[in-house]
């Protein structure tokens, strides 16, 4: 199945020889991105989110299209606004409710909750709060909608919230007052708001605007920061609302507990709670009896996390384990219509199937044979499925499949995006020396052969749970094989998709294995004779930018290194990032057990470093936060090793505008021009 995955794509990509979306960076700009992809209860309609490059080419803007579920007509666009809509969800008259701010003249202004109706017509805004709505979920049978929104701590109702906001923002403050932790996520902070699950009561038909101003029920009043990041559903008839609730195990070390909410009484129920055990994604059964969920034990020093998928009695509150096979680690669980199977996907060999396990045996069956599959969607026949599937070498897409197939194939549905890359991409394999099979997709230009050989690019993933399996937007390898470069996408100790003895193999001893693995698939990639084994550089973003540092301190066989959002210096980084829990879980403070921090941190080994190295952080990154940069740029600079820093005050982790991505992939071009193959320095002309 593998190999007829990469006979197929090699021959879509050399089909059409000089002609791709990667030549012109503003090409790979212009491609449609489906990113979301919702089923209407009846199985009639799909509704997708899109994303697209606006006019003025430096704004990402989503809008919802229509999907045909046969196959049988082309896609049509359902909604045009310059601040787009996202979020849909489906009533049960075949209606969607969205977000957007579609409507707002002021950039700053918060997204409301809209309607559009079935058929055609106009949306209509059914509800707005002042701190903006930010999640829709729509119960099956009862159309009941719950919404998650802003609220300012203390506000009991809209008028209330919406004085505070403006007195503040008056008095120009924007100042929080923090009482636990964490603070900021990812790239944003936490508070003063704090997302509130509310009922409002909407209408079905025309007259859904008269509700605009009124006040839903709110049924969490008091909820601190308990529904951040929350993942909640409303069981069919509307009579309950299921929802994530953060507790702390300890001062700092925050997990999920499963919290049931009555809408009518807006009583607290505990559903499920274990210490050191997080709740997630939870989804209702169609008769709204059972809860399935993921479960994760929290990892320890010795240990790292265990997923299971969880099935839950909603009534008693009593659960039990459905998939506890540590060789997948199951996530996004969806019930079949009939209740008797739980649909999930899982990463598995650089792919991220759709299994279905048996609710009454426990029984698991691989539904499809390769792939990556996410917003996993099922059709009331029992049988149908829908999700949005990519692939190493194309981008998410929506696909029709039969869910009761074994290793079955996907029908794709007419949709915006497509693209043809710029060459093929074949599976490497190499036995390590503990007797482990590691494993990488290589990504090849189409016209890499013995008598022309490409120079090789090892791209490390970040995580470090976490796989090459699927297309990325953002690490995108075609960008640089249309460069000419052939790019290594290893999956090392730490990878996700290979049991858990994989993870064992690099836990708690990041440079140790991983960088054992990720030299020996190296090795292995360059004794091909379409591989150019003197011109080899390396690159990684966030654990693989890590890992990029790791590298430079142990290794001087790459003609460069980009690090990108890397760690440096860990003991640093464990008291700065967004989520300090997590890692110190593996690692241990650093005040009581610092052996890991001294045999693991890379700027322990900086003075062997000699490889020229481009630095490059987003100052807005809170995951790795932009200190680890400075300190890096600092001691290379101190050591006289070659080395630039990138540079973005205006972005996150990933760096995401259009204009700094672009600014981003051609000044690492230029740098790999520069070292790999001995050309002039050409500084972008961004820059």
């Amino acid at each position: 199945m593998f190999r007829l995955f990469e006979l197929l794509l090699s021959a879509r990509a050399d089909s059409v020889p000089g002609v791709t979306d990667f030549d012109d960076f503003s090409d790979y700009l212009a491609i449609p991105r489906v990113t979301d992809l919702v089923l209407a209860p009846d199985g009639s309609a799909l509704v997708a989110t899109v994303a697209s490059l606006n006019k003025d080419a430096n704004t990402f803007v989503n809008a919802l299209w229509a999907i045909d579920p046969a196959g049988e007509q082309a896609a049509r666009r359902l909604t045009r606004s310059r601040k787009g809509e996202s979020g849909p969800a489906f009533a049960p008259d075949g209606s969607v409710l969205f977000v957007s701010a579609r409507d707002a003249d002021d950039d700053d202004e918060p997204a409301a909750l809209w309607r559009l109706p079935a058929g055609a017509g106009e949306a209509r805004k059914v509800l707005e709060r002042p701190g903006g709505v930010t999640a829709v979920k729509v119960a099956r049978d009862s159309g009941t909608v719950v919404v998650g929104a802003s609220v300012l701590p203390g506000s009991l109702d809209g008028e209330t919230d919406k004085s505070r906001r403006k007195a503040r923002k008056d008095a120009k403050v924007g100042a929080i007052l923090h009482a636990e932790s964490p603070v900021r996520v990812w790239d944003h902070d936490l508070g003063p708001d704090e997302t509130h699950l509310l009922l409002p009561n909407l209408h079905d038909d025309d007259r859904a605007g008269a509700d605009t101003d009124a006040d839903p029920r709110d049924l969490t009043p008091a909820p601190g920061r308990a529904l951040d990041e929350a993942g909640f559903v409303a069981t069919p008839d509307g009579a309950t609302v299921v929802t994530t609730w953060l507790v702390p195990d300890e001062p700092g070390f925050p997990r999920s507990r499963l919290v049931a909410i009555d809408s009518a009484s807006g009583e607290h129920r505990i559903l499920a709670d274990e210490p050191y055990v997080f709740f997630s994604e939870p989804e209702v059964s169609r008769d709204g009896a059972f809860v399935v969920c993921v479960r994760t034990q929290d990892s320890g020093y010795d240990d790292p996390p265990r997923n299971s998928l969880w099935l839950l009695d909603l009534a008693s509150g009593d659960g039990r384990a459905l998939v506890d096979d540590q060789e997948l680690w199951p996530v996004s669980p969806v019930f079949s219509s009939d209740g008797t199977a739980i649909f999930f996907t899982a990463d598995q060999r650089g792919h991220r199937p759709i299994f279905r396990v048996s609710v009454a045996t426990g029984a698991v069956t691989r539904v499809t044979g390769s792939g990556h599959h996410t917003n996993l969607l099922v059709a009331p026949d029992g049988r149908t499925l829908y999700a949005l599937r990519d692939l190493v070498g194309s981008p998410p897409a929506p696909v029709r499949l039969d869910g009761l197939a074994i290793d079955g194939e996907a029908s794709a549905l007419p949709a915006p995006g497509g693209v043809t890359v710029p060459g093929r991409v074949e599976e490497v394999t190499t036995a390590v020396d503990d007797g482990t099979e590691v494993r990488a997709w290589l990504a090849l230009p189409a016209g890499a052969s013995a008598e022309q050989p490409a120079p090789l690019l090892l791209w490390i993933h970040g995580g470090p749970l976490g796989s090459w399996n699927g297309w990325s937007w953002r690490w995108n390898p075609w960008l640089m094989v249309a460069k000419g470069y052939a790019v290594l996408l290893p999956d090392p100790a730490l990878s996700t998709g290979y049991g858990e003895a994989m993870i064992r193999r690099g836990w708690g001893e990041w440079g140790g294995t991983p960088y054992t693995d990720l030299m020996s698939i190296t090795d292995e990639a360059e004794a091909r004779t379409d591989i150019d084994a003197t011109k080899v550089a390396a690159m990684g973003g966030s654990y693989g930018g890590y890992m990029a540092n790791w590298v430079a301190g142990h290794t001087d066989r790459f003609r460069c290194i980009v690090t990108h959002a890397s760690l440096w210096a860990l003991d640093q980084f464990l008291g700065t990032t967004d989520y300090p829990a997590y890692w110190a879980r593996e690692w241990g403070l650093p005040t009581d057990r610092p052996e890991r921090y001294d045999a693991w941190s890379p700027h322990h080994f900086v003075d062997k470093i000699t490889t020229p190295m481009l630095v490059v952080h987003g100052d807005k990154d809170y995951r790795v936060p932009v200190g680890e940069a400075l300190r890096l740029w600092w001691d290379l600079q101190r050591r006289e090793v070659e080395s630039s820093y990138l540079y973005f005050p205006d972005e996150g982790h990933w760096v995401l505008k259009p204009g700094n991505a672009r600014v981003w992939y051609e000044t690492v071009w230029a740098w790999l021009a520069t070292h790999v193959h001995g050309e002039k320095w050409q500084q972008p002309e961004l820059l």
